[in-house]
């Protein structure tokens, strides 16, 4: 029976807002994409997926993943990282933790606890940060079929989440990080600054 919850980190899009490929600015010294994906790895998702498209990305240790089609939106990358994972030659993953490469001050505490729920019993698990639900998102392998059916556009797995509320189990995260997007240029002056703050 599969054993592992792997990570998938989406990192595809070509930040037109921002003026650059998200997954190559840099915070810390570390680009979006090795962040989230050193986030997903800490938090303990083994393997990692990374999906790229607007940029080439580099990283050790991870599987990439290229989406074609990247500029249809988020759903195509989330197809092609869910794919990927359910196509894996070892024993296969009984979950996957789906993170966005611009919310790089999630904290890997959120994807632990979001692992623990799920080892709890929870099937489809959600950070919520004062309530609110956010990203990291954990979804059981039992329902990564309905995901891949329904995921289009923009949208990701909402349309999956919206179908099935009493699936959905809210973790609170309000204290491990923040789910903020960064996709303009006032937003990555203010991720820095925050960064700062959370992490060191």
């Amino acid at each position: 029976m599969p054993t592992q919850v792997a990570g998938i980190l989406l990192a595809a899009g070509a930040g037109s807002r921002l003026g650059r490929p998200k997954a190559l600015v840099e915070i810390g010294g570390q680009t979006l994409a090795a962040r989230g994906a050193g986030l997903l790895r800490r938090g303990g998702a083994d393997p990692i997926v990374v999906v790229t498209g607007a940029a080439p990305v580099d990283l050790p240790g991870v599987t990439l993943v290229h989406n074609p089609h990247w500029r249809t939106g988020m759903g195509s990358s989330l197809v092609a990282g869910l794919t990927a994972v359910r196509d894996l030659p070892q024993d296969g993953c009984r979950a996957v933790v789906i993170a966005l490469a611009d919310q790089p001050l999630v904290g890997a505490e959120s994807v632990r606890r979001l692992i623990a729920a799920h080892a709890a019993g929870a099937t489809v698990v959600v950070a919520a940060y004062d309530g609110r639900r956010r990203n990291p998102v954990l979804i059981d392998r039992t329902h990564w079929a309905e995901v891949l059916a329904t995921t289009t556009g923009d949208a990701g797995a909402r349309p999956f989440l919206r179908a099935h509320p009493d699936l959905v189990t809210a973790v609170e995260c309000g204290d491990t990080g923040r789910a903020d997007d960064i996709d303009t240029p006032e937003d990555l002056a203010r991720a820095l600054s925050l960064a700062e703050e959370i992490f060191d």
